[in-house]
């Protein structure tokens, strides 16, 4: 019987909340005014974070990994109310990865030590540009000044931190590109993510794109950007281990490893995806999105999940392609087929050698060469047929 389980548990916990919606953002994001009860919205994590320990219990938890919405947004005594929630229904390992994702506004900054206290080990930073203009248009309420100053004390109060920017935007030529990430190699230290702007459907960036207002970078200069992205980040220290995410060995994100070396997590929060192992089973989860909503649900039943899939070993084989494909280490064969049940094409694999966009390590993995990560979807269709 194939199986998908490698020992890997993390659980993801999303915080909806945004000061504002940024207009490149599909990600599951809420702006609320008015009062808000903290403790009760804490009250339902608490909850659904027993609800998914009952479906899965005794895991050991490697990571956490707080996401949003913003949820630097939250107190630190919420992030501790939900660490310990974790820690009180699952083993946590010793030097389990504790992230919080978080924007370099003054405010938020100030909260980084009482983060600390209560847990996170690593932020993530979402500076997106050093430059002000840009980060304007991409409707970011910080300046440069204060994401460095963000990136500065985030480097000494926590023992890892990354940021992330965003490029190929409109506008933006390869020779900005390459100042801004100069610059920004010189402020990082063990990590930095680096995302090609892409037009999402259900954002504002995506109805100035239909409308003819929004110019985006043709394939061709997509393609040299990206390059030149990768002679940087490779002669500065921190090569690609991931298609868009940079580190000095060792400094590699723990969490997000999880997801591509398709290990299990708990989703817990609104909107918040997961795969857990249930039965010899792997499931594909989803909570409500609208967080209200979410509470009234987590309140009635426990829980607020409104989808519940036993995935197929052809679906979990082609998650795992999707998601291995996207590391510099590759994917193993053999799990491949422990995990769907068939094996890959030695064929498709042949022709895509043939077009040198993809390799076989001495380990045997099958890994996307860097020629073959520009046309990474397409590769993956091909090794998935």
């Amino acid at each position: 019987m194939p199986q998908s389980s490698n020992d890997l548990f993390g659980v993801y916990v999303h915080w909806p909340f945004c000061a504002s919606k940024c207009p490149y953002c599909d990600f599951n994001s809420h702006v609320h005014r008015g009062p808000f009860d903290e403790e009760g919205y804490v009250a339902a994590y608490e909850r659904e974070i027993a609800h998914a320990a009952q479906l899965a219990p005794g895991r050991v938890v490697q990571s956490i990994f707080f996401g949003g919405g913003t949820p630097s947004l939250m107190s630190p005594w919420a992030t501790g109310k939900i660490i310990d929630a974790i820690a009180k229904h699952w083993t946590v390992e010793r030097h389990a990865e504790i992230t919080l994702e978080a924007n370099p506004t003054s405010v938020e900054v100030d909260r980084f030590k009482g983060f600390r206290t209560a847990g996170v080990n690593r932020v993530s930073l979402g500076v997106q540009s050093l430059r002000d203009k840009p980060l304007a248009e991409l409707g970011r309420r910080h300046t440069v000044d204060e994401a460095i100053t963000a990136v500065r004390i985030a480097q000494s109060v926590f023992e890892r931190s990354s940021f992330d920017l965003i490029y190929a935007r409109p506008h933006q030529t390869l020779e900005d590109w390459e100042d801004e990430l100069k610059e920004a190699l010189w402020i990082a230290r063990g990590h930095i993510s680096l995302y090609q702007l892409t037009i999402e459907q259900g954002t504002r960036y995506f109805d100035l794109h239909k409308a003819g207002k929004l110019k985006m970078p043709d394939e061709d200069l997509s393609a040299d950007f990206y390059e030149l992205t990768q002679e940087l980040t490779a002669a500065a220290g921190l090569p690609a281990y991931e298609i868009s995410n940079h580190a000095r060995p060792g400094q590699e994100s723990q969490h997000n490893m999880l997801y591509w070396r398709y290990g299990e997590y708990a989703g817990i929060g609104p909107g918040a995806h997961g795969r857990l192992m249930i039965n010899n089973q792997r499931h594909a989860t989803a909570a409500e999105k609208m967080p209200f909503d979410w509470q009234k649900k987590v309140n009635a039943a426990g829980h607020g999940m409104v989808v519940d899939d036993v995935l197929t070993w052809e679906e979990q084989g082609d998650e795992f392609l999707v998601m291995g494909l996207r590391l510099k280490e590759g994917i193993s064969p053999s799990r491949f087929t422990a995990i769907s049940g068939r094996k890959i094409n030695q064929r498709q694999i042949d022709d895509l050698k043939g077009y040198g966009f993809v390799e076989t390590l001495p380990n045997g993995n099958i890994r996307v060469t860097d020629r073959g990560w520009p046309v990474l979807d397409a590769v993956v269709a091909d090794l998935a047929a």
